[in-house]
């Protein structure tokens, strides 16, 4: 007997019509005391995350975004507790006029409605898209992937725990079940869900917009690139390429692909040299190739194949592709950019403004780590997703991008 979710959605409904009610004050009181007991039950997450762990093989690229540590719940914790402290965003007056005929208009900033959002193997997921949903009073359906079951339902059973205390609808965050029904349920919860955020994989995106019914919010894969120009400095650049590729490589800011001038070749060596400290293997083009060829662990280097330019590895892999100059480069990550972040290492400014302006991403760099795309290092507190698409939101969609707005129209009897 086919199992009916319809009692989820319209739950969240009902709940989406008592959020707006709640004071300031007990919002933020609430996001805290979620954000206090996730430390206080570290034992009982992770030991729930544990049993995710243990169905997922560790050279598994999604392994480290599914593992949890008490370091990571502490700076899960820490994100809340910063959404908590921001202003929220509802209610803003973000235009008003007073027509000729006397009618006041006024365009105030309000929720999105009710939220859903599919993710993969990321508990993180679950409190970071709760928190900025309650914060700007939307409603948070939550389907995270059959990977982080149990580490999402230990989540989910803190936040509720603390909406009970409140006394608040505990549908205000509603974690559908794991399996694959809820996911195409969830597709389809036309007249319930108002907007859908995918979280996860290239495929998961692709197969989120194909199906969904419902107006979708692309939060897509990171396909990063870095030039580095004729004009490069060698030492900010090593410690730029590093931090990028490196930092965390399960992430969509890492650095997927190195783009270098052909006469700073020479360089080259020394630009990559502390990936071999990571085991980062390294996948090169002819002439990047015989630049290194001698240098860099022979074990880590290999001849680059077409496919290795626009991939996202995921992983401790990184290509290399020599090119001619600034419009080559430009012409290179057209061809093979996500629209997510690009870089670009140089100290000619004029080179560095052209770069800036030519490229079409959510988030371009000068002489920075694309490691720094994320909302918490935006000073948005956290974010629900780095959006890659120009309708709505781009780029870290935070508190604000979490809003819409509408029309207040204020009259003494005025009829047209």
């Amino acid at each position: 007997m086919e199992k009916d979710y319809s009692l989820y959605f319209k739950n969240a409904v009902k709940a989406s019509r008592t959020i707006h009610r709640l004071a300031k004050e007990t919002v933020n009181t609430v996001l805290l005391e979620v954000a206090d007991a996730v430390v206080a039950d570290s034992a009982a997450i992770l030991e729930a995350n544990q049993k995710d762990l243990i169905r997922m093989s560790a050279d598994d690229p999604k392994y480290d975004r599914l593992q949890l540590s008490n370091e990571r719940l502490a700076d899960m914790a820490q994100e809340m507790r910063n959404v908590a402290a921001l202003e929220s965003p509802l209610g803003e007056l973000i235009s008003a006029d007073t027509l000729p005929n006397g009618l006041q208009l006024s365009k105030i900033r309000v929720p999105l409605g009710v939220i859903g959002v599919i993710y993969e193997a990321r508990p993180n997921v679950t409190l970071d898209v709760f928190s900025l949903c309650f914060k700007t009073g939307n409603i948070a359906v939550l389907k995270g992937g059959s990977d982080a079951e149990f580490s999402n339902i230990a989540l989910a059973r803190v936040i509720h725990r603390i909406l009970e205390a409140h006394d608040i609808d505990i549908n205000v965050a509603t974690l559908l079940p794991a399996e694959r029904e809820a996911t195409a349920a969830l597709l389809n919860a036309v007249g319930f869900v108002d907007v859908l955020i995918p979280r996860g994989s290239q495929s998961l995106i692709t197969y989120v917009r194909r199906n969904s019914k419902i107006p979708v919010i692309e939060t897509g894969a990171g396909i990063v690139h870095t030039y580095f120009d004729l004009s490069g400095d060698t030492v900010k650049g090593t410690g730029i390429i590093f931090n990028s590729k490196t930092r965390r490589v399960s992430v969509c800011n890492s650095l997927d692909c190195l783009l270098i001038h052909n006469d700073r070749l020479s360089d080259l060596a020394a630009l990559i040299m502390p990936l071999a400290e990571k085991s980062v293997q390294i996948f090169a083009d002819e002439l990047a190739y015989a630049a290194v060829a001698n240098l860099y662990p022979g074990e880590l280097l290999h001849p680059a194949s077409a496919d290795d330019f626009g991939t996202e590895f995921l992983d401790y892999k990184m290509a290399i592709k020599t090119v001619g100059g600034l419009d080559a480069a430009l012409a290179h990550i057209s061809d093979h950019s996500s629209r997510h972040s690009e870089a670009i290492i140089a100290e000619d400014e004029e080179i560095i403004n052209i770069f800036l302006s030519a490229v079409d991403a959510a988030a371009v760099y000068a002489n920075a780590s694309t490691a720094f795309t994320d909302g918490g290092q935006f000073g948005l507190g956290a974010e629900i997703g780095i959006s890659t698409q120009k309708l709505h939101a781009r780029g870290p969609m935070g508190l604000v991008e979490l809003t819409s707005y509408k029309w207040v129209v204020r009259g003494n009897g005025q009829i047209r």
